[in-house]
């Protein structure tokens, strides 16, 4: 391990583990100097802090943060980030409400104290501009490798506990952040960005907006594979694992899902149906579950209770295995997928996993396995231990956002979600089964409807930013224009802002609700 030493302007100097110095001459620049020890010391972790936490290092620590050679963590103990909290104008991904008492992750990246192996700084090397602030120089690095296999942290581990030291960050200028968006976005969004300042914060932000124009946006063709992944950590001591399916109305496209876990290379313990049915008088169709011999423990409920939360709900709470796959009535997938989920999970020490989740006209587009945010409830797998806290919100049920919520649910307790570019389920999206009758929102009859849906709305202002909840709105009202019959600009925000609001009335209700 290499410890780089910096004031924020300058190289101070290098440290080996022991705190001793190195004696080796550094470029004063920093990103230059991390490039440099980077070549000298090609194998190895390097740490850069700044000089005022290098007594504050986890040492203890760094093992388990740096489980694997992609990965890079940093911390930022200050209140401030390098980027302002207006990159949350034109970023919708759930990374920048970052939760700082947890391993999160996040491309956000703080020149405070971090590290990364020097192998993922020489594959990158031709890629990165040495010549800007650290900070810059950080947070570009992370933006456009995370979506290549780079797996990135804020990681409170990195200090000890009780560490008392705060370092302001100095925060990116407006010109910086503007040269930022048009360097790692589409080039349309700095002119939204423009627009958000001037919405609101009644900021005209010319100047930025055509100096950034001078700049291209950087490549995000990035190629990490040289660099293998393989875990340190052990996440896997039973290699059991449950299977959930909720169901309704489907009975042959079921029977084809069990069928697919029977011929499975490392079979289920238990595959926990529950299976609905709102008819009172009505019983289980679901004949073959008695009648057919399965390798694997069969647990059926029938409820006359709808709803896929609460049937998931109900069969999660039946898993004794270590792992739980949470499946769907309509997936088909070969005789390994549980194997290779397993192994990768294994591979990449991490305690969720997606797979890729195509329909048949369906093309994949993404071809490297990574951290998202997104997550599914019919093609994830997650540790069971995780279940203590995370559980779907029954305030989401018969609309949208309960994967998304769950998804959130984990990483706010501290674990990843990784997708798996490799693994495949089909999702056959079967005709609608069942005697399902239409659900009536609570605000179906409203005089003004809202806008957008207040499921979204709740799942917005609990994971965005105040600023990313800005931007959506924005957004979402220029999008909706063009589909309105009100084409007088004025009216039309008048009307939409009734809508919004009336949403936010409704996500308020939602929040106050008791979960079932």
């Amino acid at each position: 391990m290499i410890i780089l030493v910096h004031d924020n302007t300058k190289t101070v100097q290098l440290l080996n583990f022991d705190l001793e110095v190195i004696e080796v001459s550094l470029n004063k620049q920093i990103p230059i100097a991390l490039i440099e020890v980077s070549k000298q010391f090609p194998e190895t972790l390097i740490i850069w802090c700044h000089e005022a936490f290098v007594n504050s290092i986890n040492t203890a620590a760094l093992s388990s943060i740096f489980h694997h050679k992609r990965i890079l963590a940093s911390y930022n103990p200050s209140f401030v980030n390098y980027l302002p909290n207006q990159i949350g104008y034109i970023d919708r991904e759930f990374f920048l409400k970052i939760k700082t008492s947890v391993s999160y992750p996040t491309w956000l990246t703080s020149s405070n104290i971090g590290g990364v192996y020097s192998s993922v700084i020489n594959s990158l090397v031709n890629q990165l501009n040495p010549k800007v602030s650290f900070d810059y120089f950080l947070n570009s690095l992370a933006k456009r490798a995370m979506v290549n296999g780079l797996f990135c942290y804020s990681e409170p581990k990195l200090l000890q506990e009780n560490t008392s030291v705060i370092v302001e960050t100095q925060q990116a200028s407006i010109s910086d952040l503007f040269l930022f968006v048009k360097q790692h976005y589409k080039w349309v969004w700095v002119f939204f960005l423009s627009i958000s300042y001037f919405v609101y914060e009644k900021k005209i932000v010319l100047f930025p907006l055509l100096k950034s124009l001078f700049f291209k946006q950087l490549s995000t063709d990035l190629n990490l594979e040289a660099i293998p992944v393989k875990s340190t950590k052990t996440i896997i001591d039973t290699k059991t694992i449950d299977v959930i399916i909720p169901t309704i109305g489907r009975k042959q496209y079921l029977y084809d899902v069990l069928q697919d876990l029977a011929a499975q290379t490392l079979l289920p313990k238990n595959v926990i149906i529950v299976e609905q049915n709102p008819l009172q008088e009505s019983v289980s169709e679901l004949d073959y579950l008695k009648t057919e011999n399965w390798p694997f423990i069969i647990k059926h409920t029938f409820t006359h209770q709808l709803g896929v939360v609460n049937a998931r709900n109900m069969a999660l709470s039946q898993v004794t295995s270590e792992w739980v796959l949470l499946g769907d009535d309509d997936n088909r997938f070969n005789e390994f997928l549980i194997e290779e989920l397993l192994d990768r999970i294994s591979c990449f020490g991490v305690a969720s996993g997606l797979t890729v989740y195509l329909q048949s006209h369906e093309k994949q587009s993404f071809f490297k396995t990574g951290q998202t945010s997104i997550f599914g409830g019919g093609n994830a797998i997650i540790k069971s231990s995780l279940l203590s806290t995370v559980f779907f919100n029954s305030k989401y049920e018969f609309n949208y956002g309960e994967d998304t919520d769950f998804g959130m649910q984990i990483r706010l307790s501290g674990e990843d979600v990784i997708y798996f570019s490799d693994i495949k389920i089909d999702h056959i999206k079967a005709p609608i089964g069942g005697y399902r009758t239409k659900v009536k929102q609570p605000w179906a009859d409203d005089a003004i409807q809202p806008k957008p849906s207040p499921t979204i709305m709740l799942l917005n202002e609990t994971y965005f930013t105040k600023e990313q909840l800005l931007g959506y709105k924005l957004l979402l009202g220029i999008r909706n224009f063009k589909h309105t019959k009100t084409k007088n600009p004025l009216n039309y925000i008048k009307s939409y802002n009734k809508q919004w609001r009336q949403s936010q009335l409704w996500s308020s209700k939602l929040k106050s609700k008791t979960n079932a």
